[in-house]
């Protein structure tokens, strides 16, 4: 069973990411090019300079990243920020 983040109510992750759907785009975009670039979320996190487990709420939407972090995730990932961000709408 996954482990839940403490801090939230049981049920509190998917609530979060219908409310914020944009959050959710921006994590599935995050987790398909990782994925195509075939690095785990340590590895990614390290090429970007970011927390592990940040890399981890991004992916599942639960995480408001700024554009700065956002840069270095794209950076990382060998994308622009506007590819990273394509089809993420507000």
């Amino acid at each position: 069973m996954p482990k839940r983040d403490s801090a939230l109510p049981a049920g509190s992750a998917d609530i979060l990411v219908r409310r914020r759907p944009v959050l959710a785009a921006l994590g599935r975009s995050v987790r398909r090019w990782r994925e195509a670039r075939e690095l785990t979320q340590e590895t990614l996190a390290e090429k970007a300079g970011l927390d592990p487990t940040y890399i981890s709420g991004i992916e599942r939407g639960l995480r408001n990243p700024g554009i700065l972090n956002v840069a270095r995730l794209a950076k990382a990932l060998r994308l622009t920020t506007a590819e990273l961000c394509e089809g993420v709408d507000a």
